[in-house]
């Protein structure tokens, strides 16, 4: 299933954003596809912001600039596909008035399957995405040119990415459980609860959560909490609902609770993040 937008201006100006989920065995390891293409718009700087996701972009056109990274000490770079971690800080990306891609929103559970190495390895990075694909990165770019439309590089993305995935990976069922508490929680879920549920002791869990997510369960639990709430202000702002918060986090809380009519929206929402002050 497809949404998103397309508008073109009588100037010729093209924005396009359209979204899809991907095949069904695909989903326990990718939240969604967005497609996205954007000519004659203004030259923008905007913030990747954290998430619960990893980042996996293939461009369609000009590489993709990343002027700042999560790491400050990682030098500005441009890639024609882009891999990167969790992290707790935002990047800065620049185009020049054109820019169009796939992001592939990527759980860290699905970092073993679909990359053949744990989340942990990518923590606060960004890399090429063939240095950790190799040549399967040229493979996806060449044919998601090719295709001639969103449906159809939608479809070489799983027919591609299925094909290179090892569902026989598995994550540590305690890491799984803990990761999947957490999300449903939005982020509320303390540490030590996460470690009495699963049967570890709170230094153990910190550790192999970190291995396989790339966080502490602490910051995890803070990105998680960040991402709700940029989300939902998102809805408050322009009075979107499911396509924003459907599928994400499974945290309860109804969109309407947070439009600008409700008197104490802002609070609302602060309170129901779990940021208190």
């Amino acid at each position: 299933m497809d949404s998103g937008r397309t508008a073109t201006a009588p100037s010729g100006v093209i924005d396009e954003a359209v979204q899809c989920l991907p095949a069904p065995a695909l989903r326990p390891y990718i939240a969604g596809y967005c497609g996205y293409r954007q000519d004659g718009v203004p030259p923008t700087r905007h913030r990747g912001m954290p998430s619960p996701f990893l980042t996996l972009i293939f461009t369609l056109d000009d590489p993709l600039t990343v002027e700042l990274h999560p790491d400050p000490r990682q030098a500005p770079a441009r890639y024609d596909a882009l891999l990167g971690g969790l992290h707790t800080t935002s990047a800065l990306i620049t185009h020049g008035g054109r820019q169009s891609g796939i992001q592939v929103a990527l759980s860290p559970l699905g970092a073993r399957a679909l990359l053949h190495l744990p989340a942990g390895e990518l923590a606060n990075a960004d890399l090429p995405a063939d240095a950790v694909l190799g040549r399967l990165a040229d493979e996806v770019r060449a044919r998601l040119r090719d295709a001639p439309g969103w449906r159809q590089r939608f479809a070489v993305l799983d027919r591609v990415l299925w094909r290179y995935a090892r569902p026989e990976s598995a994550v540590p069922p305690q890491v799984v459980r803990a990761w999947d508490l957490l999300v449903h929680s939005g982020g509320a879920m303390s540490a030590s609860a996460l470690a009495k549920d699963v049967g570890w002791s709170g230094r153990h869990l910190a550790g192999r959560f970190h291995t396989e997510i790339g966080l502490s369960p602490k910051a995890a639990a803070r990105v998680i909490r960040f991402d709700r709430a940029r989300r939902l202000l998102v809805v408050r702002a322009c009075g979107r609902g499911g396509d924003v918060l459907a599928g994400r986090d499974g945290a309860d809380g109804p969109a309407g609770a947070y439009r600008p009519s409700s008197p104490n929206g802002l609070a609302d929402l602060a309170a129901d993040c779990g940021y208190f002050d």
